[in-house]
């Protein structure tokens, strides 16, 4: 088949898709990745085709409302402005190019920031199936992952958390969606109190969650549709792979080292994010691996540039991240502590059950995060010794699983089914 994987957004929000598409190639399907132009060659090396967003979200987080969006943090009504102004605009733009994209395809899997792939495969006509790296379907078991703090609303609270949720998302996106939908797709425009997330759940389409029960166990109230495979690994280190010479002697120097790095986030002063981050290693007695940091390397900090994270973090004796999902789901894989510096969005949803299981200290917002801080929590995290055998089994637990090869075996059968197309749905009796 023609499968098409329609995404959109940083680095994290495209390699998982790039996995799950390598896998459904290895299996004969022809597969295309619509994302960023930012990821092309991401996608290209892992042998699949590419239709690319002319769209650079590094640049755009490293911009001044990107910038603005970043230094707001976790307040909600903030992040949802940052939605409307930073990622609406963007949004629509990308219907277009969903639209070229899909052209040719005999079915489309979409994550949640690629939903323009839904409006896609109803004006299409050929099935689709939902894939995301967080849990979004509505449940009495726990809020929404944009709830601050995380804490339980009780079961009907938390189940109207993830569909108020939905709807403020839907708020930012309905006139654009809407308006392409009718002059561009052919299709009626979605209600305005629901949208595609209420026509999603009565389609009942296969939802694939691509992260471990181990980290975020199934809730018991979740219909068969929806699974969770485990992680959706891009791992390609061949035999050959080597690290940098320079890299290899910083390891081989002393005791293990504690990597730090913040992903796609752009910290707004890097020279000063720089100076927090050394002073706080410093006075943790620890020596640091920092990705992208400013300042040059010394004797006791090494700057990388792009290791992979496969081969590094098991050689870390700590990882300081933002707690996006992608760099969460390997820092847990290599099985040591995890501190968690979130900036905003999902990053304090898995900063909260990193420290809920017990592999990490509790979370440092990124706007609190001072030399003290990282310095208390990095030394919690190289000398608990219960804190350090919790992150090593369940980095266990999630090695033993294969996510991509469960999320393919899940969606071919789904597709041997026959599917109806999204707002076709089969009548029953």
């Amino acid at each position: 088949m023609r499968i098409v994987i329609v995404t959109n957004g940083s680095r994290g929000d495209t390699e998982p898709y790039a996995a799950l598409g390598r896998g459904l190639a290895a299996r004969d399907h022809k597969v295309r990745v619509v994302a960023s132009q930012s990821y092309q060659g991401l996608i290209e090396d892992a042998g699949l085709e590419c239709h690319p967003l002319a769209v650079d979200i590094p640049a755009q987080l490293g911009g001044e409302e990107g910038q603005r969006w970043l230094g707001q943090g976790q307040n909600p009504a903030a992040n949802l402005r940052g939605f409307r102004r930073f990622i609406t605009p963007m949004a629509e733009r990308f219907l277009t190019a969903a639209v070229e994209g899909c052209a040719d395809a005999d079915a489309i899997v979409f994550s949640h920031m690629g939903a323009a792939g839904y409006h896609v495969a109803e004006a299409m006509g050929v099935p689709c199936a939902i894939a995301e790296y967080l849990p979004r379907h509505p449940t009495g078991g726990y809020p929404s992952y944009l709830v601050p703090g995380g804490r339980s609303l009780g079961r009907l609270g938390n189940r109207l958390s993830h569909s108020l949720a939905a709807q403020l998302m839907w708020r930012t996106r309905r006139p654009g969606t809407n308006g392409w939908r009718v002059e561009e797709l052919g299709l009626r425009p979605l209600p305005r109190f629901s949208g595609p997330h209420r026509q999603m759940e009565k389609d009942r389409l296969l939802r694939l969650c691509g992260y471990s029960e181990a980290v975020v166990p199934r809730p018991r109230d979740w219909p068969a549709n929806v699974r969770i495979t485990g992680y959706w690994f891009l791992d390609d280190l061949s035999d050959e792979w080597r690290p940098p010479a320079d890299l290899a002697r910083f390891l081989d120097a002393g005791p293990p080292p504690v990597y730090v790095g913040f992903g796609s986030m752009v910290p707004a002063d890097p020279v000063e994010m720089s100076r927090v981050v050394r002073d706080g290693l410093r006075r943790a007695g620890v020596r640091g691996v920092l990705l992208g940091d400013p300042e040059p390397s010394t004797d006791d900090f090494f700057v990388a540039s792009n290791v992979p994270h496969s081969w590094l973090f098991p050689r870390m004796a700590a990882i300081v991240h933002h707690g996006g999902a992608g760099t969460t789901a390997s820092a847990l894989r290599a099985g040591v502590p995890s501190v968690i510096c979130p900036f905003f969005v999902d990053q304090p949803f898995w900063g909260g059950r990193v420290h809920a299981l017990g592999a990490g200290p509790r979370p440092i917002p990124i706007a609190d995060l001072t030399a003290d801080a990282l310095a208390t929590a990095v030394r919690q995290a190289v000398t608990d010794d219960v804190m350090k055998e919790r992150a090593a089994a369940l980095g266990g637990a999630i090695r033993a699983e294969n996510g991509v090869e469960t999320a393919c075996d899940l969606l071919e059968n789904w597709l041997r089914t026959d599917p109806p197309p999204p707002g076709r749905r089969r009548r029953t009796r």
